[in-house]
């Protein structure tokens, strides 16, 4: 490639998004927050999908390099070999992509071959094999097919991983061109871009969550204040209408501006800086509870390629839960837990435990049920002799989310959203901040080291502390909540 500035497939997806980042990823990168853990692991996980991938197409020959240049030497040497080639890279006209698997087709044409780690093709993926096609052909290429191979969200591990039975394959060729139309365009605007001496400024919104979270987010949204107007709770549309009209603040939004009822408390909270509490409804959900109560609360992780037999792609699989139990008012809660050990299916053990921990009878309270039920319900299919017993508590769950969700509790500080971690803070004060481990994503990559990483004892030791530590807090949390929201709902008005 010569001196300038060149425009390769990922920074035209951000392109694609926005042109601030765009020009920041080439020019500025060094504003660019380093890659969290979390996305780290979504890269390496794709990276080992991309070589299962690979089987479909055997024999090949894998060009990749580091270095760009000495990728396009390989792969233009490879290409007479007429063999399948892996992570070959292509340059012309000041573009550059590394196509995953170019396989031949004929006697002079290849077909791109573009893995993904998702289970479905998304328009993303689209335009990014449309810019592989663009940049190919102006290399000299002749391109006839284009395919995009994804997971099969239904495939079941039985024994050794088969990659045809992993992997979808879908011809993508005739899809293309919506997302070639005016790509010629793009990209000389793109090249432009990059060229300039001067960052452009772009209005934010929610397309800096689409089609991914924007790494400069941190950046543009810095203005904003607390109570922001894209903070409006199930109501981003109509804050970045807000924002166009140079609203920034919850408080501020004009009362011909139509609410919802959810989006009134936040605003009317904002203003007053106090909760909003409905005493009636928060004793009507607390009615509903029936001791012995439990609390109960599970961590999981997941993985783009099975590990057990039995678990499909990206099936939460339980490691560890927490369990509260108070058994009559005023009782002191007692507190069973379980961290699985071993590089074995967790969830046998994880069942076992769990019929241990809870009683015949009581409320199971959880936040967000969605998550637990489905969890026991994947579980009820694959240890069938826990059927019935899972069905029984499944009964017996209660979703402590309901009074935040349904706004009968609403403290400004929660910024629009019902989630544990906002709640909890607010109507608590129990902090997360000082935990090792402070999100669910976070408890599972340690788990994930702590159990096939190459760790020491000692690491494994505290990493095991921690977790259980961070899942004790969900459940003594819960008390805490329900503690508190029982006091309220005997306050007098």
């Amino acid at each position: 490639m010569n001196g300038y500035k060149s425009l390769s497939k990922s920074k035209y997806l951000n392109g694609l998004q926005c042109r601030k980042l765009l020009w920041v990823s080439v020019n500025d990168f060094s504003r660019l927050p380093e890659v969290d853990e979390a996305t780290q692991n979504v890269f390496d996980q794709g990276h080992y999908v991309g070589e299962l991938a690979q089987g479909l197409y055997p024999g090949g020959l894998n060009v990749y390099s580091s270095s760009i240049s000495e990728n396009l030497r390989e792969a233009k040497a490879a290409l007479a070999s007429r063999k399948p080639l892996y992570e070959a890279g292509f340059s012309a006209s000041r573009l550059f992509c590394r196509v995953d698997i170019l396989n031949p087709a004929g006697d002079e044409a290849w077909d791109i071959i573009e893995v993904k780690s998702a289970t479905e093709v998304r328009d993303e993926h689209l335009h990014d094999v449309a810019f592989q096609r663009h940049c190919c052909k102006l290399a000299g290429l002749i391109i006839d097919r284009c395919r995009i191979v994804y997971l099969n969200k239904d495939f079941v591990k039985s024994g050794a991983i088969d990659p045809s039975q992993l992997f979808i394959t879908e011809d993508v060729t005739d899809r293309l061109d919506e997302f070639s139309f005016g790509i010629e365009e793009r990209i000389a605007e793109m090249l432009e871009l990059i060229s300039s001496a001067e960052c452009p400024e772009e209005a934010i919104g929610q397309r800096c969550n689409s089609p991914y979270p924007c790494a400069l987010q941190g950046e543009c949204w810095a203005y904003l204040p607390e109570h922001h107007v894209m903070t409006l709770y199930y109501g981003k549309k109509l804050g970045e209408d807000l924002l166009g009209r140079g609203i920034l603040n919850i408080g501020d939004i004009p009362q011909d501006v139509k609410l919802n009822a959810r989006q009134q408390i936040q605003k009317d909270c904002v203003v007053c800086g106090q909760p909003h509490i409905d005493r009636a409804g928060i004793r009507a959900f607390l009615e509903s509870l029936q001791y012995p109560l439990y609390f109960m609360d599970f961590e999981t992780f997941m993985t783009a390629v099975p590990l057990y037999d039995g678990t499909s792609p990206y099936q939460n699989i339980p490691f560890q839960f927490s369990v509260h139990v108070i058994e009559q008012p005023g009782a002191r809660p007692g507190h069973h837990s379980f961290l699985a050990r071993g590089k074995d299916d967790p969830r046998p053990d994880f069942l076992a435990e769990l019929k241990e921990s809870i009683g015949p009878s009581g409320t199971i309270l959880v936040y967000y049920e969605a998550f637990e039920k489905s969890r026991l319900k994947e579980m009820a299919a694959a240890f069938p002799e826990y059927k019935g017993w899972i069905a029984d508590i499944s009964k017996r769950i209660i979703d402590l989310l309901t009074p935040f969700r349904d706004f009968s509790y609403y403290h400004p500080s929660q910024t629009g959203s019902a989630s544990l971690k906002k709640v909890m803070p607010a109507v608590t004060g129990i902090s997360y901040e000082d935990l090792e481990i402070s999100h669910g994503d976070i408890a599972s990559l340690r788990y994930m080291q702590a159990t096939f990483g190459n760790v020491s004892a000692e690491e494994r030791n505290k990493i095991r502390k921690d977790l259980l530590k961070y899942c004790k807090q969900d459940t003594g949390g819960m008390i805490r909540i329900v503690e508190n929201l029982t006091r309220e709902s005997r306050r007098l008005l």
